[in-house]
């Protein structure tokens, strides 16, 4: 075997993320989980469990804590009671050394790219080896080019982000997010401001490098067509808490009234137009009259 060859197949130990030999079914389980900003509580009693290999959808209209359950999953954030376990490791129990050996397990799509502007597609994709691993700039010309190919977008390598398209950023970030072939991946809206073709090869993208790379997928979106079109196992969350939780296809025949209006884009419902408070009347000084 020559000696490029052997450094790819040696990829996940040369930058310290072997493989796991848990025979441990779930990669991420968060048990009894509560977390508030300050007196504002966010999430209460969550349970939640991300099997390995599936891709698992988390949705719920805005302000649900959605994206508050990925920060905690990331470290960013740390819960007032219960815990997070990722590959079997209490994520706030690390220290940041150990915390940030971690993060090196998992690839994060952020909600509009989060691509530095400055740099080519190229640079963009390349950042997370150099910063995290001591591969040869050949190595890290070829992994990067192997990625920008799985995304389509191999011959748009040395353009800036200013220079294509929103759902072809998107992708870019995408190659980003898989550039360490991380056993975590985490989307944050994947699908938010594409059109439709770029919805449906997005989706298409997500399900088959989680696939490919055998990797546990965490997908947050308000996209119920993409996300069930995708999905393994679906949970709905409202106000912090999990109101429904099943396949894609029980979700689709749910009794359950929030996930009704959810699934069917219902005006009227659980889910109120208002945020919750006093009235416009009482706002306005009228309560009192009759």
């Amino acid at each position: 075997m020559r000696r490029k060859e052997k450094q790819f197949c040696n990829l996940h130990y040369n930058i310290g993320i072997p493989f796991s030999e848990s025979s441990v079914s779930n990669l991420v389980e968060i048990r009894n989980l509560h977390f508030s900003y300050g007196d504002r509580p966010i999430l209460s009693a969550l349970d939640m469990v991300f099997p390995r290999g599936k891709v698992v959808a988390v949705m719920g209209g805005s302000g649900s804590g959605k994206t508050t359950v990925l920060r905690l999953i990331g470290g960013q954030l740390v819960p007032q009671a219960g815990e997070v376990m990722v590959d079997g490791a209490r994520v706030d129990a690390h220290d940041t050394t150990a915390l940030y050996r971690l993060r090196r397990k998992m690839g994060m799509l952020f909600q509009h790219g989060a691509l530095f502007t400055d740099m080519s597609v190229f640079e963009n994709v390349a950042f997370p080896l150099r910063e995290h691993t001591d591969l040869p700039e050949e190595l890290i010309r070829d992994l990067v080019l192997m990625k920008l190919h799985a995304v389509g977008l191999r011959n748009a390598a040395q353009l800036k982000p200013s220079e294509i398209s929103g759902g072809m950023a998107r992708r870019v970030a995408l190659a980003r997010a898989i550039a360490l072939d991380p056993q975590l991946i985490m989307y944050d809206e994947p699908f938010a401001g594409l059109d439709p073709i770029s919805m449906g090869m997005t989706a298409n993208l997500i399900r088959r490098l989680n696939d490919a790379l055998g990797s546990t997928t965490i997908l947050v979106s308000h996209d119920v067509h993409e996300s069930f079109s995708i999905a393994d196992y679906v949970y709905f969350l409202s106000k912090g808490a999990i109101v429904a939780h099943g396949t894609p296809e029980e979700m689709r025949v749910s009794s359950d009234l929030y996930v009704k209006q959810f699934v069917n884009a219902e005006p009227d419902g659980p889910v109120p137009f208002h945020y919750p408070g006093r009235s416009l009347a009482d706002d306005l000084g009228l309560g009192d009259r009759p």
